[in-house]
């Protein structure tokens, strides 16, 4: 190899001459030549374009990278003196020398930025990196410059800074997901979702990480390995590990496919996973759509009920209405001159059917039978609301299918009943029943806003019960 001749000798290009003749030749003879064309190699197959200047100026190299970017050729470049007049205009040409000849008196590398021009005519902004190359007894004998475009070393920087900003500062958590689906880089705000440790994350399974929703993740990730991100992001409920309460998040997530660009046909090196906790905003939507769908439904029921041929039917017709999506089974129940309550209407037992009104037992007036501790014999004296549940609700074990069924027997309800909501029947200031909600092992509890709907439904049902009793129907 020599780099920088005070003769300049141009690097193979390729054209095929055998590299045996000149002082390289005569000195180290077949292995040179190999070194040589080793070189030559190396240098056209950069990324960057690399023009190298002896100490008197004169070009030594010029790589086919840098052929590309401004088209003069290795021929029409090595051999030249300086820039002027052909890669750099004259004006341009006097500042850039000056900057690659400080480069000789220096230590280490410089970046600067400066204007060349193409063979064709257009000037092009380039950044380049500068450094001098020692000669014999480590004096200065030349530099070496290697450049790109501004644009594209502006992209590759874009590139870098997004990079590190997103495992830096992202509101989202980020994720490097390998090939084995498991996590590889994580960033802070990802590790503080997961509520972990970044380092603890590494190489973890993702089982090992969330207790629900793991399989959904593990699908969409193989899903991206296999055929490439989806379209849009999507919403994944899941329950952490290391969160004790099991409390269930809505994840917003996207997915990014990682590929080398190194190779012709890139192999998926593993997927970025960047997810956001949208819960809150979920939660929000999903209660907006419930009370939209309820206050609908009563609407509906209003307008069936103006069509009943009596007020008992009108009252079944409200019931019947708020069932759809809040629970399985309701009963209603009238009060009588000593406030007992008397069972009128409920809904089947067994398959769910619309409510089936009990006029006998209203004409004989049987009380129910309930103990002075039921919850509907509390929402009387109450004035108001009582929510219950059994402590066992998994019907999964015998036992506890038993314990339900019991306690649900105590207080005259279906079997499989775990949830209960009683509510006051109230018009034109006296109390006319009460009006009871079920619900299964496999729904939630009732909570606040289930009681506020039910209360609604439990007005309509009044004032048709007190209409019934005005028109003599009970």
């Amino acid at each position: 190899m020599q780099p920088f001749d005070a003769q300049p000798k141009p690097l193979d290009d390729g054209s095929g001459d055998d590299d045996t003749g000149g002082p390289a030749g005569a000195a180290g003879g077949e292995g040179q030549g190999d070194d040589e064309r080793l070189l030559a190699a190396l240098l056209d197959g950069m990324e960057a374009g690399l023009v190298a200047f002896d100490g008197a100026g004169v070009v030594t190299h010029w790589n086919a990278e840098a052929a590309r970017i401004l088209g003069w050729t290795a021929a029409d470049a090595i051999g030249r003196h300086g820039l002027a007049g052909w890669a750099a205009r004259a004006s341009d040409a006097a500042e850039t020398e000056e900057r690659l000849r400080r480069v000789m008196d220096s230590r280490g590398r410089q970046v600067h930025e400066f204007a060349l021009l193409t063979k064709d005519g257009h000037r092009v902004l380039v950044r380049a990196q500068s450094a001098a190359v020692p000669g014999a007894g480590g004096r200065p004998a030349g530099v070496y410059c290697a450049f790109s475009a501004v644009h594209a070393q502006i992209d590759l920087e874009r590139s870098l800074a997004l990079s590190e900003a997103l495992f830096a500062d992202a509101s989202w958590g980020v994720v490097l997901i390998d090939a084995d689906l498991r996590p590889a880089v994580v960033n802070p705000r990802a590790a503080a979702m997961l509520k972990t440790g970044p380092d603890e994350v590494l190489g973890r399974p993702l089982g090992n990480l969330l207790t629900r929703g793991v399989e959904e993740l593990e699908n969409a990730l193989q899903h991206v390995l296999a055929e490439g991100p989806p379209p849009a992001t999507a919403d994944l409920w899941v329950a952490l590990s290391a969160d004790p309460e099991g409390k269930r998040r809505c994840w917003r997530c996207g997915f990014v496919r990682l590929g080398s660009p190194l190779g012709e046909e890139p192999v998926p090196l593993g997927v970025g996973w960047l997810f956001i906790d949208i819960t809150r905003q979920k939660t929000a939507e999903t209660e907006g759509a419930q009370i939209r769908f309820r206050y609908q439904q009563l609407h509906r029921a209003d307008r069936a009920a103006a069509e009943s041929g009596t007020a008992l039917e009108a009252a079944a017709l409200h019931m019947d209405y708020a069932l759809a999506g809040f629970a399985d089974h309701v009963l209603l129940d009238v009060a009588d001159d000593a406030e007992r309550l008397v069972r009128v209407a409920a809904t089947p037992a067994g398959e769910p059917g619309p409510s089936e009104l009990s006029r006998d037992a209203a004409d004989n007036g049987i009380p129910v039978g309930y103990s002075a501790t039921h919850p509907a014999v509390q929402a009387l004296e109450r004035v108001g609301t009582v929510r219950t549940s059994c402590a066992a609700t998994d019907p999964a074990q015998s036992a506890e299918a038993s314990h339900m069924d019991a306690w649900a027997a105590a207080r005259r309800w279906p079997p499989g009943t775990a949830h209960g909501l009683v509510t006051v029947l109230r018009s034109r200031g006296r109390t006319v029943g009460a009006l009871t909600f079920l619900r299964g092992p496999g729904r939630r509890l009732f909570d606040r806003a289930d009681a506020a709907y039910a209360e609604d439904v439990a007005a309509r049902v009044a004032m048709a019960l007190d209409l019934a009793r005005l028109a003599g129907e009970r």
